[in-house]
């Protein structure tokens, strides 16, 4: 975690990107094959499994909330499913555990560690279930998940990138499974640190920004958590489009480099890509809803 107070930049550019969805085509794996079967399993969803299996989908894929925290996303998951009609008329209850909410308002490392130290000292049934569940989904993307390579021009970004920028790794996926993807395709050499969910969030990580003049630091990023932190941080912004990576990585090898490092990327430029990336995700999700 020093690299957030010790860092020192060696280029006068910075670029931070995101991992899942963002550079590799990880989520729906993930999601669908890892996260999805351990929530309906540890909360016992299983009377609503298909209910269950739309809403998760909804807040971690197809919706503005894609790319949270897993703990956030996990309440608003089962939040959705409160206010489902479908679910309601099967009399299944969905139970919002307070316990994980209240830790989610007062951490802002939302990781594995600051879980385990939590339930330690508190000993919250809430907080021992997510923690038990994220260790559980850390186990299973860790048997499932391998040989998902880069999308198409993310390697063809880097090389262009690597004499000119330092390279951050910005995510909220937890730092063991970055470095063992980021390896895995001989990616790593590229950047100059790897910031997971347990070094903060996004807009810490990505505080580093200080160290740069603003127009000279670009996030890239597929989810509209990607963009809040670049604008926390006043730098630019790049959007990855969800379903069109391809691409979004092939215009910005394309065209966006070029008009960062050239000083022509903010205005015009920025705010095109920004209205077309905010028409790719919706806020509510398609199902009807009951306060």
């Amino acid at each position: 975690m020093s690299i957030l107070t010790d860092f020192r930049p060696r280029h006068s550019f910075l670029v931070g990107i995101d991992s899942d969805g963002c550079a590799f085509d990880t989520m729906e794996l993930k999601h669908k094959e890892c996260f999805i079967p351990n929530t309906i399993n540890y909360y016992e969803l299983q009377g609503v499994s298909k209910y269950a299996r739309e809403a998760a989908e909804f807040v971690n894929l197809y919706s503005k909330s894609r790319g949270i925290n897993r703990f956030p996303a996990l309440i608003e998951t089962l939040e959705w499913l409160q206010k489902r009609p479908d679910v309601r008329a099967r009399g299944i209850k969905i139970r919002i555990p307070q316990g994980l909410v209240e830790w989610i308002q007062n951490e802002t490392k939302l990781g594995n560690p600051a879980l385990a130290k939590a339930v330690a000292e508190s000993d919250n049934a809430d907080l021992r279930q997510a923690y038990e569940w994220s260790v559980a989904v850390n186990d299973t993307v860790t048997k499932i998940v391998r040989g998902v390579p880069p999308f198409p021009y993310v390697r063809e970004c880097l090389e262009k990138l690597k004499t000119c920028a330092d390279i951050l790794v910005v995510s909220a996926t937890p730092q063991e499974a970055l470095e063992r993807e980021w390896a895995e395709h001989d990616l790593t050499k590229y950047v100059v640190a790897i910031c997971g969910q347990e070094i903060g969030t996004k807009k810490e990580a990505l505080a580093l920004a200080r160290h740069y003049e603003p127009e000279k630091v670009l996030m890239v990023g597929d989810a509209p958590g990607d963009y809040s932190a670049a604008k926390a941080n006043k730098t630019l912004f790049f959007p990855i489009n969800p379903g069109a990576e391809d691409s979004s990585w092939k215009r910005l090898f394309e065209e966006g480099l070029e008009r960062f490092m050239a000083g022509t990327f903010a205005g015009d430029y920025q705010q095109k890509l920004l209205d077309e990336f905010d028409r790719f995700l919706p806020e509510n999700p398609p199902w009807p809803v009951v306060a």
